[in-house]
């Protein structure tokens, strides 16, 4: 499983440095619907989702009443991918120090006595991953909504077959 998991953070981190690269330092602040996250919000997400690998590993729980949620403060993508390279090394060291018996233990999202999921530190790795190509999707979204061209995750884009 460990192997497993450290080759699909691998192979996710290649398309994802892509898209965020891709992040125009002047749109920031920029959304396509009220409702939706500034394009800081996804994109520091986006940025942060590795580190969730260390996080579940370290932790039994991450409970949002006791520590409530603080994204970083990112203003440029310069800034952005630096923050993304430090998640992700703090997730591909924490597997490459696990062993496949640490991610059977249960892990608890929580917001006080609100339980959100229980599942084992390997599922949550895993839904993490989820999340980076989720948001990762909304980005390319976003990016296609501002005219800039977006490179293929699993293949070659609209964008790159006219290119």
């Amino acid at each position: 499983m460990i192997q497993m998991l450290l080759k699909e953070l691998k192979n996710e981190a290649l398309t994802t440095r892509k898209m965020l690269a891709l992040v125009p330092d002047d749109k920031y602040d920029w959304k396509p619907h009220e409702k939706s996250m500034s394009l800081k919000q996804l994109a520091t997400h986006i940025a942060e989702l590795p580190g969730w690998v260390q996080m579940t590993m370290d932790t039994d729980e991450l409970d949002f009443a006791g520590t409530p949620y603080k994204p970083e403060d990112i203003n440029n993508t310069k800034d952005l991918l630096a923050y993304y390279e430090k998640n992700f090394t703090k997730g591909e060291e924490a597997l490459l120090k696990a062993t496949d018996e640490q991610l059977l233990p249960n892990w608890t999202l929580r917001n006080g006595n609100e339980i959100y999921s229980v599942r084992s530190k390997g599922e949550v790795i895993r839904m993490s991953y989820c999340q980076t190509v989720h948001h990762r999707a909304q980005l390319g979204v976003y990016l296609r909504l501002l005219n800039i061209p977006i490179p293929g995750s699993y293949g070659p884009s609209a964008d790159e077959q006219h290119m």
